[in-house]
């Protein structure tokens, strides 16, 4: 016997004891979708057999088979479950979270059910016990179907259980493994001249010929994509009939249609039920009238065949008419048809005598796009991840499609208002000028409150370059102090850069890092480019620059007046300035210069983000400069200065103090160099003049985040950015690499060698390519390529590590400094700012945006060795 199963469903199996139910479950299902009772009583008690713990055991065993369901896994009851109030519970289960509930009956003779538990020694009871269950199923299992069993399978002999087979079949709604691409179609109501003038418009070609019953339309796409229809093809409209022959006939030739709620009452109409002729129906009543018998019943069919809601492209889309909340998504009950067709409605209705509707789109949280019709809106805007299309063509407004995957809008006019909306399309706001010039989505304007709820605790993002980031519960409170005191507005957090990892420790006398353990890392990695980049002595900025403040509020939700068209933040997402004049003005000779370079129009964009040094490092750091580092190098200097001084009286007179006199000189002669050091990073920043930008990445622009371009390519392009205004840009210095050549090698460490000694910071050593490939799957993951490897001159380092660091003792221990944690640290939060730049340009909600920047900043309160 084949029995076919929903591929998510709750399986209910029901049997007396001995029935031989947990056998059956092993052989037709995998041991984690079995949830058995007597597993459940062992777990809670040590004995599968004790009966005092069974309200206990069944406990467990409920919370195991809601957490299944959640997750929408097929899930099997493996318990007697002969009464009615046994199986409630699970039925209840089924309904809330749509599932199918399947019984499977084991209903075998009794003498079958005592002999094998007679042969069981793990179990002592009398027949009575048999004789009861078998009683009890016999009088119950009738009313299986009443009890919401939407499926029910009997087996009364040993011979029919063995006999079964078992297949599973995806739900009606499961199209997973259709990719498209779409072409989906907001609600049509019989405007079939401008469906027309839309499918003209996607490129579609349609042919007219005459069927049994009317016109038949053949059409197709010389692309091959498909055609999706939302539902709400009839009423109101003038041409109800040919809207329904063409869509009829589309989906005989491959299209998808999903039913609109006037489809479902027009259903209603046509099977005889009684049914008021309002909100556009008598329309379709008299046109379908008009036409032969035939055709009104080839209707009914096809509507009584459709599916409530979609799910295509592996789960990446869904297609409904009123919406789909996440959980219901990819599920079956009537409770999802219902929020299909009509949406959540409180039971109220408004002014207009309409529904009053709950704004699910608003609390959507599910990773699948949901586009949807039903509501008409003036604009089709995108709102976490979710889009209505239906912009009113019957009520002369227009008619919209969205391409997918492109998710590029098409839309055509109404040719006339056919119906008067019960509800304006344009509501009257009266809220004023500023009210009428606010150019946000309704995306940027529901962000503009984030929930603590989508960063707090333990997180898991998923990112396209290191898989799944795990965020801690302690490093997200320390996150989220930084962001709510101290961080610019969230909007303009697109992006925050990685930490960075020194190479290897260089085993060379007096150095603590040297180029040459950096190329030898990438060359050992298989690199054969790299380039050396020279490491400012400032401070890293991002960029974030708009065009205007039209393209501030449109692209990054921040209205007029509320601040300058852009921003400058530091790698912790503080502001780069405490003040607003250097901010504004800073921006606005970024902004000319991207306009001397025609950036808006080679880049087809309105904004850009770059990666920056912003030099002189006091510019941002001028109060730890007087505070902290100029007093503790001075006091140095003074202290060991009197202790030379009088080292050298001392031995003057007689006393043996040699050795330690020329200790002190050499502690002295550190500290001068410790000085001298620091006092390249104390560069006077009193002015807008005295500040210098260096950029070195173009991280993204609108539609693309150039991680796909080599860092060649990213000089280049910004090399001409600096020439438009060299009074702000100072140009990065770089030397590009050759792994393989002994004297390309020679000349970049030379050049280390060079700009160090003259008081540089050092280099930045990063292969060619800008996002590193993944090794292959067989590697270790901490075989993962580092995006770049910083190499620091002799004399910063001993600002990181102390005047006296060169001292050869201390060398020898520091040498044993570990780079693990730092890199594996590197590389998650490169991934975790590539994911935010690339989450922002698919337009997706602020709160997707921003956890990837709130976990770069999470992580960096990781414990790791701050000198690294």
């Amino acid at each position: 016997m084949r029995i076919a199963l929903p591929e998510y469903c709750l399986v209910v199996l029901i049997g007396a004891s001995g029935a031989g139910k947990s056998t059956f479950a092993a052989k037709h299902f995998a041991p984690t979708e079995v949830i058995s009772s007597d597993a459940c009583r062992a777990w809670v008690s040590d004995d599968a057999n004790d009966q005092t713990v069974t309200a206990d055991a069944f406990d467990v065993l409920s919370y195991i088979v809601r957490k299944r369901l959640a997750g929408r896994r097929l899930t099997v009851v493996d318990a007697t479950n002969v009464r009615p109030e046994d199986r409630a519970g699970f039925v209840r289960l089924a309904r809330e979270y749509h599932a199918h509930c399947v019984a499977l009956v084991l209903d075998l003779p009794q003498a079958v059910c005592e002999a094998r538990n007679t042969e069981r020694t793990d179990r002592q009871f009398g027949g009575h016990v048999v004789r009861g269950h078998i009683r009890t199923l016999r009088r119950s299992i009738k009313r299986l179907r009443r009890e919401g069993f939407r499926s029910q399978f009997h087996f009364q002999s040993v011979a029919e259980v063995d006999a079964v087979r078992i297949e599973r079949q995806p739900l009606w709604t499961d199209k997973r493994d259709e990719h498209g691409p779409f072409d989906i179609i907001g609600d049509v109501h019989g405007c079939f001249d401008e469906l027309r003038a839309l499918l003209d418009r996607l490129g579609y070609g349609v042919t007219q010929t005459r069927g049994p019953d009317g016109a038949a339309f053949a059409v197709s796409h010389p692309e091959n994509r498909r055609l999706v229809f939302l539902g709400d093809l009839v009423d109101r409209g003038p041409k109800v009939a040919d809207c329904l022959r063409l869509a009829m006939d589309a989906v005989a030739g491959g299209a998808i249609c999903v039913p609109g709620n006037h489809e479902n009452k027009l259903l209603r109409k046509l099977r005889g039920r009684n049914v008021q002729l309002t909100h556009g129906l008598a329309e379709s009543v008299a046109q379908l009238e008009a036409e032969p018998p035939a055709f009104s019943e080839r209707v009914a069919k096809f509507i009584d065949g459709l599916v409530s809601h979609y799910v295509l492209d592996d789960g990446k889309l869904v297609v409904a008419h009123a919406g789909m909340k996440a959980e219901m998504q990819n599920r079956a009950s009537g409770v999802v048809r219902a929020f299909a067709l009509y949406g959540e409605t409180s039971g109220e209705t408004d002014e207009f005598g309409l529904p009053v509707r709950h704004d699910w789109a608003a609390d959507y949280r599910g990773d699948p796009l949901v586009v949807y019709g039903h509501t008409p809106v003036v604009e089709a805007e995108w709102l976490n991840r979710t889009i209505c299309i239906d912009t009113g063509c019957v009520f002369g407004g227009r008619l919209t499609a969205l391409r997918y995957p492109e998710k590029a809008l098409v839309s055509v006019p109404a040719a006339q208002e056919y119906a008067a909306p019960a509800r304006p399309l344009k509501p009257a706001t009266g809220k004023g000028e500023e009210e009428r010039l606010d150019s946000r989505s309704a995306q940027q304007r529901h962000d503009d409150t984030l929930d603590m709820d989508d960063v707090r605790g333990k997180r898991f993002i998923a990112t396209q370059l290191r898989g799944t980031v795990t965020i801690r519960e302690q490093n997200a409170a320390a996150a989220l102090e930084v962001m709510s005191r101290f961080a610019v507005d969230p909007k303009w957090l697109i992006y925050l850069p990685p930490t960075m990892s020194p190479s290897e420790t260089s085993a060379l006398p007096g150095l603590l890092e040297h180029p040459q353990e950096a190329f030898d890392y990438y060359r050992r990695a298989g690199e054969q480019r790299v380039i050396c980049e020279e490491k400012h002595m400032g401070s890293r900025v991002v960029a974030v620059v708009c065009r205007d403040e039209k393209t501030a509020a449109g692209r990054f939700g921040v209205p007029p007046g509320e601040g300058p068209a852009g921003a400058l933040y530091t790698r912790t997402g503080r502001r780069a300035f405490d003040n607003d004049e250097w901010e504004t003005a800073l921006l606005d000779k970024l902004r000319r210069a991207a306009d001397a370079q025609e950036f808006w129009r080679r880049f087809e964009t309105d904004w850009l983000c770059l990666d920056c040094e912003l030099l002189p490092w006091a510019a941002k750091a001028k109060e730890l400069l007087a505070r902290q580092y100029r007093p503790v190098a001075a006091a140095a200097r003074m202290g060991l200065a009197k202790a030379v001084d009088a080292l050298a009286r001392a031995e003057r007179q007689g006393a043996d103090v040699a050795a330690l006199l020329s200790r002190h000189r050499q502690r002295a002669e550190t500290a001068t160099a410790y000085a001298e050091a620091l006092e390249h990073y104390a560069a006077p920043a009193e002015s807008l003049a005295d500040l210098r930008l260096a950029p070195f990445h173009l991280l993204a622009t609108e539609g693309a985040v150039h991680i796909d371009r080599d860092h060649g390519w990213h000089m280049a392009t910004l090399a001409g950015l600096c020439a438009a205004d060299e009074t702000l840009f100072t140009p990065t210095p770089f030397k590009v690499v050759e792994l393989e050549d002994d004297t390309s090698t020679a000349a970049a460490t030379t050049w280390w060698e060079t700009i160090t000694a003259a008081g540089s910071e050092g280099m930045v050593v990063k292969p060619w390519g800008f996002a590193p490939p993944e090794p292959p799957e067989s590697e270790n993951a901490q075989r993962r390529l580092q995006p770049a490897l910083k190499c620091r001159g002799r004399e910063y380092l001993r600002i990181i590590y102390g005047p006296e660091y060169t001292a050869e003792e201390h060398l020898t221990r520091l040498r044993q400094r570990s780079l693990g944690a730092k890199r594996s640290l590197a590389l998650r939060e490169f991934a975790l700012g590539i994911e935010g730049l690339e989450r922002f340009v698919r337009r997706e909600p602020l709160r997707r945006v921003h956890e990837c920047a709130f976990g770069v900043l999470a992580l960096e309160s990781e414990p790791v060795d701050p000198r690294l």
